[in-house]
């Protein structure tokens, strides 16, 4: 069993992480419950490379992430920074050896839960006290808190990533920046990264947590790194993957920086518009440097990317969902169980570990580092007419900035769809879903020039805490309907249980305008001549060599996917 230590650095990493621990739990939740669906049950795939084993100090068995949360102090709202399976030891207050006077002590009330954190303590305090039979938290008898009441508080309270979290988290996952309560629209740029966080002074206690996980595994395959990248903990993760890239250096990073649709809002003023493009200029350039594979993600608006979907994009809770549910699909291929006695081909196929994927996609000829990521959320029917091109068709980007129809004969993809349904809403077989993506790129008029296909019979789990995201054009399984439910024409966990997925990643020069747009922007505002910004990234801490070799190396990413470009060739 290869390992997957993961980590999210940011208030919008920790939303999508916090998505995306839900849908474990999930699998696990409905994999232990006799009455749910067998696809359930057998579903081959290995939950232990995401999780760890243990035991509290009261002897309690525990199961959590093998994750390293990064966050602002007071982000946490409710939950505790030990997680919710360990007691906290309130520590004495200090002495104050200076001061003759008197002391007093102000402690802040803690957050209270709201009713989807109240009705999961509930249930705990239940379970301490074996009793005869399975309850089903989505059937619960409990009469003073409703899953309704509980949805339609999620949909207008949602205000930290815990308030949805129905995870176990262990006490070294979750560390708070001591001292950062910085509003996050003031934490926007990397110098400001850069001056409220020390890595040199402040680093070392969340590479002892990293450490605490990594030492736990036999053979641990990589890093999953989620950042949120829109603002200064962009400074925070580069030094975290620095030092990753130090003390693990055989151990491959992939690496997702992630937005919101907030974080693009057009400024009004030159200063911050200039402050803004250096920003993404010099974040994408010092992240993708210490990791062998960078996916981009986060669109100006999700509101349009799919027609079975409405999402209000001003609510990170809606859309962290979208980002999370692609990025559990193009993991599982991480934890299938390899063809062999403990796999069953009739459940998944096209087992791929973290190397395995970033060597299929940026290990080529071209040694493009810089992936899309699409995703088809619900997945179509495989039945009908021209089904392969419908597949392809509703396969949505997330990564903002890329060209579109570009036919790319050296482009790789790798694509997981899982959950797939057939003729009558059925579940499709491996073999069928092979089948119909095979005849699709045949037909294709581009196609790339190598595809990388996982399949796994298994659905993505809709959690109680999911938001209410999904149109009334889409069934209880996922299906695609043709007239509408007669239901409100939004829903969610109460009304969909599961749906079938695709997430692809692909390299290809459809990346062009992302990077050739990073490249212009620091070449305009950074390092030209009587540059508008050559102060300001000075103030962050930047000298005009680092930043002409930023522009090199963003150079290069181009030439690699565009030999002929002007840009590429335009003088540093």
């Amino acid at each position: 069993m290869k390992e997957v230590v993961t980590i999210q650095v940011g208030g919008f990493a920790n939303f999508i992480g916090s998505h995306f621990w839900n849908f474990q739990d999930e699998l696990l939740g409905l994999a232990a419950d006799p009455s749910s669906d067998p696809v359930f049950k057998n579903h081959s795939l290995n939950t232990d490379a995401l999780y760890r084993s243990g035991e509290t100090q009261q002897g309690t068995l525990t199961y959590t992430p093998r994750l390293v949360s990064v966050d602002f102090q007071g982000s946490l709202g409710s939950m505790s920074s030990c997680g919710s399976l360990y007691n906290k030891v309130a520590s004495a207050p200090p002495d104050v050896i200076t001061w003759t006077g008197n002391v007093s002590t102000h402690a802040a009330e803690p957050r209270r839960r709201n009713l989807f954190l109240q009705r999961l303590h509930e249930e705990e305090q239940e379970n301490l006290t074996p009793v005869d039979g399975v309850n089903d938290a989505r059937n619960s008898p409990q009469g003073e808190i409703k899953d309704e009441d509980i949805v339609e508080s999620l949909e207008s309270g949602v205000q930290y990533w815990t308030d949805f979290s129905k995870v176990h988290y262990h006490h070294q996952s979750l560390h708070e920046l001591n001292g950062l309560w910085m509003d996050a629209q003031e934490f926007d740029n990397y110098g400001i990264g850069r001056d409220a966080f020390s890595w040199a002074l402040r680093g070392e206690e969340i590479s002892d947590r990293l450490r605490f996980f990594v030492e736990e595994c036999d053979h641990i395959q990589g890093f999953q790194f989620i950042v949120d990248d829109s603002g200064g903990f962009s400074s925070v993760a580069a030094d975290f993957l620095e030092t990753i890239s130090d003390e693990y250096t055989n151990t491959p990073v992939l690496l997702y920086s992630v937005r919101d649709p907030v974080s693009h809002t057009i400024h009004k003023s030159q200063k911050q518009t200039i402050s803004k493009k250096l920003h993404d200029a010099v974040s994408f350039s010092r992240l993708s440097s210490f990791c062998k594979l960078i996916v981009p993600v986060g669109l100006p608006s999700l509101s349009q990317a799919s027609p079975y979907l409405c999402i209000k994009d001003e609510r990170p809770y809606h859309c962290s969902a979208v980002y999370a549910a692609a990025l559990h699909s193009i993991s599982l291929p991480f934890r299938m169980e390899p063809l062999g006695p403990t796999a069953d081909s009739r459940y998944v196929s096209g087992a791929v570990d973290i190397n395995g994927l970033i060597q299929m996609l940026a290990g080529g000829a071209r040694r493009n580092m810089v992936a899309i990521l699409d995703v088809a959320m619900p997945a179509p029917y495989l039945t009908g007419k021209q089904v392969g091109q419908s597949l392809l068709a509703n396969l949505q980007t997330l990564t903002p900035e890329i060209a579109e129809d570009v036919e790319d004969l050296q482009s790789v993809e790798s694509m997981t769809i899982h959950g797939a349904l057939g003729s009558g809403g059925h579940r499709a077989s491996v073999s069928d879903v092979k089948d119909v993506v095979d005849a699709a790129y045949e037909k294709a008029i581009t196609r790339p020039m190598f595809c990388n296909l996982s399949v796994a019979l298994c659905p993505l789990p809709i959690p109680l805490p999911f938001p209410k995201i999904f149109g009334n054009l889409v069934g209880q399984h996922g299906e695609l309907l043709g007239s509408a439910v007669n239901t409100s024409p939004l829903r969610g966990s109460l009304d969909i249980h599961s749906i079938p997925l695709a997430g692809r990643l692909r390299s290809s020069s459809a990346i062009l305008p992302f990077l050739e747009n990073r490249l212009g922007n620091l070449r305009r505002f950074g390092t030209q001549q009587g540059a508008a910004g050559a102060e300001l990234v000075r103030r962050w801490g930047f000298g005009m060599d680092e930043l002409e070799d930023m522009g090199e190396t963003l150079s290069k990413m181009v030439v690699e996917l565009d030999p002929y470009s002007q840009m590429s060739s335009d003088s540093d």
